[in-house]
């Protein structure tokens, strides 16, 4: 295996639990690099309503690297005000340059500041962190990758601190960026039990997740790792359609900015086909309806790992009290960190590289800030936890 083709050639699990840590992630070659970008100050822009704009930018630095980069060759984990990209050397500068073109237009179509930088592993090693990755398969041809080694954590920490980042900067480009097959034209997603809760939850150590997993399961009533139609956010009365999307403008601005009302109008057009097919059932050119709609619910990114466990769940009232309480309890033990949000709805932002080949992927988040905010959350607890004497107990029950 060589080092460019090491993600491409791993062998994919279909299970997203990892009860074996050590032996299930592999180390990256060391000549890869993080490339990491967030918006800075995402908070106003959800103050001010604009999550679905956060949003859009976030995933808009996946597609940008993976129209140029062979999407088999790299891992990457949306964040809901961001994404990361690990990618070999020899996609580096490719890479590098559709990060800076959607730091570009994020600024000028959104008014937007993404900031972006392009870490070594190497680098990352130095401090103290690893990049390890295991592939999940989603279905046939889409994979999501489950990362540990807290590398993602030390290459956030260098992107936010202005005098460490500057070595490794990512600087606006006058290039438009390649962002075609993103789109956003569904409709929120309704939570059908109450609450979309977006959770993010990092153990005191790697090896102590599946126990953790356990006993979340105990309390939810299932495991949310597992492949759990309760799970699926993207099916169902929750996916509902309108005619004209009405984030469509925004898709327009971001994957035709030279051309907006060519790239507005092939988007009716698009969309009046993806109807036709939609209501009937029937075929409409690439679009197959049926084999689109099974492989939408699965090709979904509800629950990733990202040195963190990033969840984004349908919950009832009592469902929602029962993980406060176990997540405060191990909190309170020190065995975990975590951060929280809930709205009553999710958003999905939509990458269709290629329809009639099952190359296609959904980021979903929940709404009103969800990641975003949860990851708020998230840090300010690991601040009061560095600033805590230190507890232990078991996490069961």
């Amino acid at each position: 295996m060589s080092a460019e083709d090491f993600y491409s050639e791993l062998p994919s699990c279909q299970d997203f639990k990892s009860d074996n840590i050590h032996n299930d992630f592999i180390p990256v070659p060391e000549d890869w690099v993080v490339l990491t970008a967030d918006i800075v100050r995402s908070r106003d822009a959800i103050n001010a309503g604009r999550y679905k704009d956060v949003n859009m930018v976030g995933a808009a630095v996946i597609a940008a690297v993976l129209n140029q980069v062979d999407r088999d060759r790299v891992p990457f984990v949306f964040g809901g005000d961001g994404a990361v990209v690990v990618v070999p050397e020899a996609d580096r500068k490719l890479a590098e340059e559709a990060i800076a073109g959607v730091v570009a237009l994020a600024r000028v179509v959104l008014d937007l500041e993404l900031r972006a930088a392009a870490i070594p592993v190497a680098d990352i090693r130095k401090k103290g962190g690893d990049i390890k990755v295991r592939k999940y398969r989603l279905s046939p041809g889409n994979h999501l990758a489950m990362i540990i080694g807290d590398g993602l954590l030390i290459a956030d920490r260098i992107l936010k601190d202005p005098e460490a980042v500057k070595p490794y900067a990512l600087a606006a480009s006058s290039s438009d960026p390649v962002l075609s097959g993103l789109s956003c034209r569904w409709e929120p997603l309704d939570a059908q039990n109450g609450h979309i809760v977006s959770l993010i939850l990092k153990p005191a150590t790697d090896e102590s997740l599946p126990e953790i997993i356990e006993g979340l399961a105990g309390k939810l009533g299932f495991n949310p790792l597992t492949d759990d139609e309760r799970l699926r956010l993207a099916e169902g009365p929750r996916l509902k359609f309108r005619f004209p999307p009405r984030t469509l403008s925004l898709e327009a601005s971001f994957s035709s900015p030279a051309s907006w009302l060519k790239g507005y109008l092939m988007g009716v057009v698009e969309s009046l086909f993806f109807m036709y097919g939609y209501y009937t059932g029937r075929r409409a050119g690439p679009f197959d309806p049926n084999k689109y709609m099974k492989e939408l619910s699965l090709n979904t990114d509800h629950r990733k790992l990202g040195d963190s466990l990033q969840l984004v769940l349908d919950l009832t009232a009592d469902q929602l009290t029962a993980l406060q309480t176990y997540l405060e309890k191990l909190s309170d033990a020190g065995q975990l960190v975590y951060g929280l949000h809930v709205s009553d709805r999710a958003l999905m932002t939509c990458f269709m590289q290629d329809v009639s080949n099952n190359q296609h992927i959904h980021f979903v988040d929940g709404a009103d800030g969800g990641l975003s905010l949860a990851a708020i959350d998230f840090k300010k607890r690991l601040a009061e936890r560095a600033a805590a004497p230190e507890t232990s107990s078991s996490p069961a029950g």
